[in-house]
């Protein structure tokens, strides 16, 4: 995804239109796009500035955010659990389905961490 323009692009835009020029000719003068001077000219007249708006999805909207309690009971009763075994109780229980690796995007974010057990020699020899 791709950065926002910067807070004193935005503020030189501003004055400008503020000015009483257009907003594509603003954005002729400054080098952006004349889509975005037509977008950031209508936010400056009627805001008052062209701020910087947040990027992506609002957090906590997507398909697993009601079943967040679900995963947390599930983790807590049994901390082994794989994600595949998540996956089929969600599945089970609620009839939806996904992919594991949401399910181990949401448990990230829930602050859950794993471990990978592997047994390993207690002296390798070469």
């Amino acid at each position: 995804m791709p950065a926002a323009l910067s807070l004193d692009l935005r503020e030189r835009f501003a004055r400008l239109i503020k000015g009483g020029i257009s907003g594509r000719e603003a954005a002729r003068r400054l080098q952006i796009s004349a889509a975005t001077g037509s977008r950031w000219g209508r936010e400056v007249r009627v805001c008052g500035s062209a701020t910087i708006a947040p990027m992506g999805r609002p957090r906590g909207t997507g398909k697993l955010a009601p079943y967040v309690g679900f995963f947390k009971e599930l983790v807590m009763q049994d901390p082994d659990i794989t994600l595949f075994e998540l996956r089929d109780a969600l599945a089970n229980a609620e009839g939806i389905t996904v992919h594991h690796s949401a399910i181990a995007q949401l448990l990230k974010r829930l602050g859950f961490t794993h471990k990978k057990s592997r047994w390993l020699p207690a002296s390798v020899s070469a």
